[in-house]
């Protein structure tokens, strides 16, 4: 099964990073989230990915053109124009990166990699900056037993800010960062059937808008609930406080 990451957006939200490098490129304990998140596929058995670029794409490309770089010692021998690699650490990834233009919405990056997905199978589909401990196998196989078009993983929204329960003008009780009020979003990590892309007309349409509508009018929709950790990084703030898991040792979407 193929995993196809979206990883085209400015990350405008984040500009304090995303200026120098696409967002999925925004390093999480010393490596690119896109890498986290492709870890964690892999550890379910998925090392096939379909990468959406657009803005800083070529960062993206050069990252896995040098990956042996990023990843083992090596030595330059400057004077033969040599270079050996020590240890090598690989991953049993294929990773196919396609320019799916710059200012193209997500649906239409989706669509622009249809020629590189098996036309019969579903795949998985999801965002290059959201962290989760999700159940890829699980979710894998709820999708293949409900039989319907597309699955999407529904999760609660992380809470931002202290919640504070009043008895009058006292404080009577308060919740750091609760979380959301019990309604699901989307989570992303989704899981399609190939016939999904015929629902976009092109680049002009994201993901999130007609497409997903449509499948929730046809009712071909399906939702699976995911009650544990997720995260997305859309600001600074929130890429500081996933480094602050990282460095604890205990981070939950650390599955391999």
């Amino acid at each position: 099964m193929k995993a196809v990451i979206l990883a085209g957006g400015f990350g405008t939200r984040i500009s304090e990073e995303s200026h120098l490098r696409p967002k999925p490129m925004i390093e999480i304990g010393g490596m690119p989230i896109i890498w986290h998140i492709m870890k964690h596929y892999s550890a379910h058995g998925i090392n096939d990915f379909v990468i959406c670029c657009g803005y800083k794409g070529y960062v993206i490309k050069e990252y896995f053109a040098n990956y042996f770089l990023h990843m083992s010692d090596v030595t330059f021998d400057i004077a033969n124009n040599r270079m050996e690699v020590h240890e090598r650490k690989a991953e049993p990834w294929r990773v196919t990166l396609v320019d799916t233009g710059l200012h193209t919405q997500t649906g239409g990056r989706l669509k622009r990699v249809a020629d590189y997905l098996d036309a019969e199978a579903p795949f998985c589909f999801t965002y290059g900056d959201g962290l989760s401990d999700v159940d890829i196998g699980a979710l894998v196989a709820f999708h293949r037993d409900h039989g319907h078009l597309a699955t999407v993983t529904a999760v609660q929204a992380p809470g931002r800010y202290g919640a504070i329960k009043r008895e009058g003008a006292r404080v009577a009780a308060f919740t750091e960062k609760p979380r959301g009020d019990g309604g699901l979003i989307n989570g992303g990590f989704f899981v399609l059937s190939p016939a999904c892309l015929e629902l976009i007309a092109g680049d002009e349409i994201g993901w999130e808008g007609e497409p997903l509508a449509r499948l929730s009018a046809m009712g071909e929709l399906m939702a699976f609930e995911h009650q544990g950790f997720w995260r997305p990084m859309d600001t600074l703030r929130d890429r500081t406080q996933l480094e602050a898991l990282w460095r604890s040792g205990a981070a939950p979407w650390k599955t391999w």
